[in-house]
């Protein structure tokens, strides 16, 4: 029987690890812009054209490579960051795997001009697929510049599963801003079409986190400074009411290189714990310094998986660090011992002291769903609504005429109670009906705003003053990618530079006065909502629109108020749902009610 196991050729390994290391566009632009960086650059420009489809070009003024090392850096595992194995213990710098120029090689079209500041002369190398079709000398500035050309060019298959052009850019945005804000000692540009997205100047952490997201976060930032013998934390934290309802401005660092840590996220949650709106996500800009013998950043391809010595430990420092800050700031209400301006409460000495309750007459014999004619027709409609609240609930109005005229007259004398300014309670025959009011008014609008985008209804109501919105820039890619929609929906904007609209029109109904606001409010929605792949851009901008449309959590409702969006969900093809799929109505039978009182 002949052998079997072969070794890989070079191509074919190259174009495996390039499946571990390049998974799209912005991969290429991190390890890029990494490789600028541990270059000892001063600036670094980026040049991207199609979203990375076509060209992602790096340039940067560092230390440069001779002719020798040029050639040698294409090679996999090459790498002059690591010399010996317990140097993967103690690692300082950004790439040190020696795959990344291999990988990128294997799966485009590369051209590298690079020059030391004591040579005379550059090199000039061109690789494609792996295959070095050039190598000479050239003239060029002192440091690097390299240009990847059509990538995936040569694996139609990864070519054709990239994303919208919209969708590459801002994942590449993304890798941009990671690598900027670790390093505010750097001039960075980012030119995309050759129009600039960002020109970042030298300055301090936060200026730079100001040139990245904008003069509106500067009054957000509360400043983060503890330093022990296990770690060192600084950065900023958000404050509690500016926080968000998706991810976008968290960031850790350690050592200056980003991470991804679950783990870590839910210490800064815990010490925000009681001063966030429910399902908000504060902002946070968290750098750690460490022994680099104390964590394990070679646990993944893209290193951004990073393993610490005592994880327990440093929980505690940083939830105990957020807690400091807020605290510092007066986020945190604090007990006031001083006796100035009290109210004197009288203090009951005994039980005698007790004044009794005013008596209340009730009858226990009392039932309002019975000896009515009208009341009959309700507890058919509640006996129904409770068989199949699962499933069908539309067929609650079909084939039943006189039960839909009566429903009407019938849900208008029906009792209806807020529970915490978020919940509608109704009693029902078997116990109690609870309906979240927002959940409920999302799924409201969300088949109103569908409905609308089918059959392209526009409703819009004009601004009388046009209002300015300031966007980050992978915002305004996505603003681009559900324009036409939005624009069905009502909304009227224009472009009035690179990361700014002019709001000249608004959905009319929506319930809010502040356009700028619900822009914001819907692009938050519109990227937790873009996380469902089963759904169409049309529903995920329905849902989008929904979610920051409804009733909001604390709002109290009047009567006839509780009384229209019961309605309004009753007539609803999925009532049960929200348009993110989480429960809107349940009940609380009487059995289980009689089972706690017991």
């Amino acid at each position: 029987m002949p052998d079997v196991i072969k070794l890989l050729p070079d191509s074919v390994a190259n174009q495996i690890a390039a499946g571990e290391v390049i998974q799209r566009p912005s991969s290429v632009v991190k390890e890029l812009m990494e490789n600028a960086v541990d270059a000892g650059s001063e600036k670094i420009d980026v040049v991207i054209r199609d979203s990375g489809r076509t060209l992602i070009q790096v340039i940067d003024n560092g230390t440069g490579m001779s002719e020798t090392d040029a050639r040698l850096a294409f090679e996999r595992h090459a790498t002059s960051k690591i010399t010996t194995a317990n140097d993967l213990f103690k690692i300082s710098t950004k790439g040190f795997r020696g795959e990344a120029l291999a990988s990128i090689a294997a799966v485009a079209m590369v051209e590298l001009r690079t020059k030391r500041e004591e040579d005379e002369s550059g090199t000039l190398l061109e690789i494609s697929a792996s295959k070095v079709e050039t190598q000479e000398p050239c003239s060029c500035s002192t440091g690097s510049n390299i240009s990847v050309k059509n990538l995936f060019f040569n694996i139609p298959a990864r070519r054709k599963f990239l994303k919208s052009d919209n969708t590459e850019m801002r994942h590449i945005i993304n890798e941009f801003q990671k690598i900027v804000i670790a390093h505010p000692e750097i001039r960075f540009t980012l030119i995309h079409n050759d129009s600039e997205v960002y020109n970042l100047l030298r300055g301090s952490t936060r200026q730079r986190i100001i040139s990245v997201f904008g003069r509106q976060i500067n009054n957000d930032l509360i400043r983060l400074d503890t330093s022990t013998t296990l770690i060192a934390i600084s950065g900023f934290i958000g404050k509690p009411e500016n926080a968000r309802r998706s991810f976008g401005e968290q960031f850790f660092f350690v050592n200056n290189r980003f991470m991804k840590h679950p783990y870590f996220h839910k210490a800064v949650i815990e010490a925000y714990q009681n001063l966030l709106p429910p399902e908000a996500i504060p902002s946070y800009f968290i750098f750690m310094e460490a022994d680099p013998a104390s964590i394990d950043i070679n646990i993944h391809p893209t290193k951004t998986e990073i393993k610490f010595e005592d994880e327990r430990a440093i929980w505690q420092i940083l939830m105990a660090s957020v807690r400091e800050a807020l605290g510092r700031f007066n986020i945190v209400p604090s007990l006031d011992f001083k006796g100035e301006g009290l109210v004197d409460i009288p203090v009951i000495s005994s039980f005698r002291d007790i004044p009794e309750p005013p008596p209340i007459t009730i009858n226990p014999d009392y039932d309002p769903f019975a000896g009515d004619d009208r009341h009959s027709t309700q507890s058919r409609l509640i006996e129904r609504f409770e068989r199949e609240k699962t499933e069908g609930w539309e067929k609650l109005y079909e084939g039943h005429e006189r039960d839909k005229e009566d429903s009407s007259r019938v849900f208008a004398d029906r009792k209806f109670f807020q529970m915490k300014n978020k919940y509608i309670i109704c009693p029902v025959k078997s116990g109690l009906m609870i309906i979240d009011q927002k959940r409920a008014h999302e799924r409201v609008l969300f088949e109103q705003f569908l409905k609308n985008l089918e059959n392209r209804l526009s409703l819009s109501q004009a601004q009388l003053f046009p209002v300015e919105v300031t966007l980050d820039p992978s915002d305004i890619l996505i603003l681009k990618e559900i324009e036409d929609d939005l624009r069905l929906l009502g909304f009227a904007f224009e472009y009035r530079d690179e990361n700014s609209i002019s709001i000249t029109g608004k959905p009319s109904g929506i319930g809010t006065d502040d356009p700028a606001m619900m822009i914001e409010i819907l692009l938050e929605e519109f990227k937790r909502t873009k996380s469902d792949p089963a759904a169409g851009i049309r529903e995920k901008v329905a849902s989008a629109m929904a979610g920051a449309s409804a009733i909001p959590y604390g709002k109290p409702l009047m009567k006839d108020e509780m009384e229209e969006l019961f309605d309004a969900l009753f007539l609803c093809k999925a009532p049960n749902y929200s348009p993110t799929g989480k429960p809107v109505i349940n009940i609380l039978t009487m059995d289980e009610i009689d089972r706690r009182l017991k």
